[in-house]
């Protein structure tokens, strides 16, 4: 957020606008008449709302309900109120005029610093310029660098800016920089990222670069790169190829570019959705020979690099982060309590309390996501295949349902499964018109969107990421962000949450850099439950939190040690 500045000529107290306003000299009995453009400078805005409001409880003709004359001058009291209003506005324009004319370059700076995260343009009209592809437009840093692809160099400063924020919500990296600087655990590390590009993804890659990695990064989706913050990675010296708005096309020749399998050889792979890792096991299998691992933190690259193992396809091993304890109970959970209602808000502007939504799935996302909209007073739903999610969504007070029950009547439907076409084109035909559709799941595939795109079905785009899709009969059903990830695409996520995430991702590559050969396997493991407690521990003193210590009685009892792990891997929290 812009810091605020004083600005000259611009504060309220400014305003023609007296703190009190006297009551009307009564003589004989009879208020004393004034000059009408002394009282309208003496009015308020407010007090001529209130007296719109009162005059809409009498009667059309301009006298209350005795029968006397409204007005003091005899004549009706619309006519009167549009005097006073006239006189006000053309006051208020003329002040507004003259401050702007005095603090116009001042606050343009604001308004473009406050939107650098380019959050804001998902709900604002994007310009041509916006929607243009920058991969034919070669640029240079000021250290004459052009190797990498962003939509606008020029933004760097805006994006530096954000990333300083970002900094302050992200303790435990910052920790990291300055106790592991020294040793450089990731020196001669060369690793290759595909994440979303926010603000808080840039405050871990300069982290990896103090720890002495050299970095390549491109973006794991189309909608959520912040272009201001891509600019000062560029700027910073990190190749970066990615921007907001890639077309398909654009996304995996960022990827391939990002990869560089001519002039750059990785050794370490940080992926978010397998995109990355699919890529270089396609197109570039030879790069696997100096790889030394993968680190993935998604459930659907976590998914496939299962199934690469299974097949005897994963050449490399891999640390599965999407289920260690720090992302699934902090991230998934709380990040997303916060950021589904920042998403629909930013998008649609629309009042949840009373709204009937049904949130597709139940594990940690769908909890934080139905814990948010149920605060507000949502009526919720939720759809489950897993029995057990189902029986904790009953016990926290929630409707189990199949969607085709529930399809006609709600008015928000919400995805978070990670699976593929949960939503398919029976439900999508049943929803009524206004009907709010949006993923937050990581897979893009949860929507059936190839259902949507036939010709009997019309898309307009309201703004950038929120479509209308219109039905032969005028049934309009708003699509956020086209099914993809909703508060990454149309808003933004905590910095403290993604703090937890991004040093779990951090001591994740260090510890796959640093193993000894042979520790691990062409498999895919878990972080140890040591480290999960490690990153917490990172994390409480933002609270000023005091943990209780285990005395020696007490670990003998438990079988074990004082100092952690205080659970066993098995334990569910």
């Amino acid at each position: 957020m812009a810091e605020e500045r004083e600005q000259p000529g611009a504060s309220w107290k400014d305003l023609p606008l007296p703190d009190e306003y006297p009551e009307p000299h009564v003589v004989n009995g009879k208020a004393e008449e004034e000059d009408t453009k002394h009282q309208s400078v003496k009015c308020s805005p407010n007090l001529l709302q209130m007296l719109k409001a009162a005059e809409g409880r009498r009667t059309p003709h301009g006298r209350d309900r005795d029968g006397a004359d409204v007005s003091g001058t005899g004549e009706p009291v619309t006519e009167a109120l549009k005097t006073d209003m006239q006189i006000q506005f053309t006051d208020q324009k003329q002040e507004l005029h003259k401050r702007t004319s005095n603090t116009g370059h001042r606050s343009l700076s604001r308004s473009t610093s406050q939107c650098s995260t380019d959050s804001c343009g998902s709900v604002g009209s994007g310009s041509s310029e916006d929607e243009s592809s920058p991969r034919d437009k070669p640029q240079k840093t000021y250290e004459g660098l052009s190797d990498f692809c962003i939509k606008n160099i020029k933004q760097a400063e805006f994006g530096r800016r954000e990333i300083i924020i970002a900094q302050k919500e992200m303790p435990a990296l910052m920790v990291l920089r300055k106790g592991a600087a020294g040793e450089k655990p990731l020196a001669g590390a060369k690793v290759l990222g595909c994440t979303h590009i926010t603000a808080h993804t840039a405050v871990l890659i300069e982290t990896l670069s103090v720890l002495g990695a050299e970095c390549r990064w491109a973006a794991c989706n189309i909608f959520s790169t912040q272009n201001a913050v891509a600019a000062a990675l560029a700027e910073g010296g990190t190749p970066v190829f990615a921007w907001k708005g890639e077309s398909e096309d654009d996304y995996w020749w960022c990827i391939n570019q990002c990869v560089g399998a001519d002039t750059w050889q990785p050794n370490m792979i940080l992926d978010d959705g397998g995109d990355l890792t699919h890529w270089i096991h396609t197109k570039h299998p030879s790069l696997f020979k100096d790889i030394k691992g993968i680190v993935e933190e998604s459930v659907t690259g976590i998914h496939r690099l299962y199934q690469m193992s299974k097949a005897g396809g994963l050449f490399v091993p891999a640390i599965n982060v999407n289920d260690s304890v720090t992302k699934q109970k902090f991230d998934n959970l709380y990040s997303c309590r916060e950021s589904v209602l920042d998403g629909l808000k930013r998008t649609t502007g629309v009042m949840l309390g009373g709204k009937q939504v049904v949130v597709c799935g139940y594990g940690e996302v769908g909890k934080g996501c139905c814990a948010a909209l149920k605060a507000l007073g949502a009526v919720m739903y939720v759809t489950e295949v897993d029995p057990i999610c189902a029986l904790q969504a009953c016990m926290d007070g929630f409707r189990v349902v199949k969607l085709i029950e529930v399809a006609r009547q709600v008015d928000v439907v919400i995805t978070c499964t990670g699976n593929k076409n949960v939503v398919g084109r029976e439900h999508l035909d049943r929803m009524k018109d206004g009907c709010i559709l949006c993923n937050m799941g990581n897979s893009s595939s949860e929507i059936d969107l190839g259902s949507l795109r036939t010709a009997e079905l019309r898309w307009e785009r309201v703004r950038p990421q929120v479509d209308h899709v219109v039905w032969p009969n005028g049934k309009r059903i708003v699509l956020l962000a086209e099914g993809r990830l909703l508060n990454l695409s149309c808003s933004t996520v905590p910095s403290f949450v993604l703090s937890i995430t991004a040093t779990t991702q951090a001591l994740a590559l260090i510890e796959l850099y640093s193993a000894p050969e042979g520790r691990y396997k062409q498999d895919v493991y878990l972080l140890p439950k040591k480290m999960d407690e490690y990153v917490a521990n990172l994390h409480l003193p933002t609270f000023d939190a005091h943990l209780s210590e285990v005395t020696d009685e007490q670990a003998k009892y438990l079988s074990i040690s004082k100092h952690g792990p205080f659970k066993p891997n098995y334990y569910r929290y």
